[in-house]
């Protein structure tokens, strides 16, 4: 795809959203999501395998990316007269996609591998190992997994630090080693910081770590606007108190970084604010109960097992149940959908046998996870309000 195609595609998504704005979004793996970021960066940095850039960036042998946790292109945008400095980069900005689901564990895989989920295998928020039938969180990965194995395709991160390429994440001290950073993002040096309100000391960071070796890429994670946005909901005074001090943020760090770094802002999914007459508790639902053996995801985008009943049989109980508030789907439907990109054998009994993806506001919640029920801002679901995310350069 050319750079001409790739913006005429990203407008085309972004008037569709705007038409309509129930639509499902499913992401065009190897052309505009975010794990056709890192790639297109490589492409610039000359790191083996990247060869053309699928998004069009400025060209630099080094590179800044900020992924705000949360940013999603239509919020962005509802907010853009109170954040001047993404305001002035607006004209030149186009929306991508994150993956499925619209969560922070599987895009920041597709940004850390370059892969789309269907090959490095981190499904979901919550999702069923099928070696053993735990429910593994994969934000917290409390777990005696061992991640590098769990996902063991080799990062972006650490083919460019093969190559030369000076790579560093810089994030709060508490991520390095987790099991989702070493699953994901390992091969970056990691650079920590104690508190997301000493900016001073992150600016300082990221700009030392932009200035190492010949050719260099950061990772910037700020996290505290998706936080905002789950407890007190994306349409909060606070959660546009955070966006304007994350605006702030970026425009001093684009000032103090040298004139040869591109700094690249984007988002891992958006967000949706869910009324209390829109979230129905599965538990309390025996159409939806019948035949199902786990239930993970999350409360815009739930994964079910079924292990003693026809898949196809449970979705249509939950289809004749959820009506036009969910998009239902066979998880064999699903990858000919092209939801996941290419699927690896070793990866497709990781998915729910049935994917249930929430349409308008509506939410399913569960009992299992007792601290979803109070949330405000949830994403996971293929709406543009989810799914589309921007693409800022400076």
């Amino acid at each position: 795809m050319t750079p001409g195609s790739i913006g005429r595609a990203a407008n085309d998504l972004a008037a569709r959203a705007a038409s309509d704005p129930a639509s499902m979004v499913v992401p065009r793996y190897g052309h505009s999501t975010l794990a056709d970021l890192m790639p297109s960066i490589g492409a610039h940095l000359g790191v083996p395998g990247c060869d053309r850039p699928a998004i069009e960036l400025p060209d630099s042998d080094r590179y800044v990316v900020v992924l705000i946790d949360g940013l999603g292109w239509q919020l962005v945008r509802r907010a853009i007269q109170h954040v001047p400095y993404l305001a002035g980069l607006l004209g030149d900005a186009e929306p991508i996609t994150s993956a499925v689901p619209s969560t922070t564990v599987t895009s920041l895989a597709c940004l850390g591998t370059g892969l789309p989920p269907g090959q490095h295998g981190l499904v979901g928020y919550t999702s069923r190992v099928p070696e053993t039938g735990e429910l593994l969180n994969a934000l917290t990965w409390d777990s005696d997994l061992v991640a590098r194995n769990y996902q063991p395709q080799p990062t972006f991160f650490e083919r460019a630090a093969a190559d030369g390429v000076a790579v560093s994440s810089v994030a709060l001290e508490r991520f390095k080693a987790t099991g989702l950073t070493e699953a994901a993002l390992r091969g970056a040096d990691f650079v920590s910081f104690e508190h997301e309100k000493h900016e001073d000391t992150r600016i300082e960071l990221t700009v030392a770590a932009s200035k190492r070796g010949r050719r260099s890429l950061v990772y910037a994670y700020e996290r505290e606007l998706d936080h905002c946005g789950h407890v007190e909901g994306s349409a909060s005074p606070t959660w546009l108190e955070h966006l304007i001090r994350i605006d702030a943020m970026c425009e001093r760090l684009r000032d103090e970084l040298p004139d040869d770094v591109r700094m690249v802002i984007t988002g891992d999914h958006g967000m949706i604010d869910v009324p209390p007459n829109h979230r129905l508790v599965v538990e309390d639902e025996p159409e939806l109960v019948a035949g199902m053996s786990a239930l993970a995801g999350e409360g815009r985008f739930r994964q079910v097992y079924v292990d003693h009943d026809h898949p196809q049989a449970v979705a249509a109980r939950w289809r004749d149940r959820l009506g036009d508030t969910a998009w239902v789907l066979t998880r064999d439907e699903a990858i000919d959908a092209g939801w996941f990109g290419p699927v690896a054998d070793w990866v497709r009994d990781r998915y729910g046998h049935v994917l249930v993806a929430m349409r308008d506001d509506y939410a399913l919640m569960t009992r299992q996870f007792p601290r979803e029920l109070s949330l405000v801002g949830m994403h996971g679901s293929l709406t543009p309000a989810e799914i589309m995310v921007p693409l800022f350069t400076d």
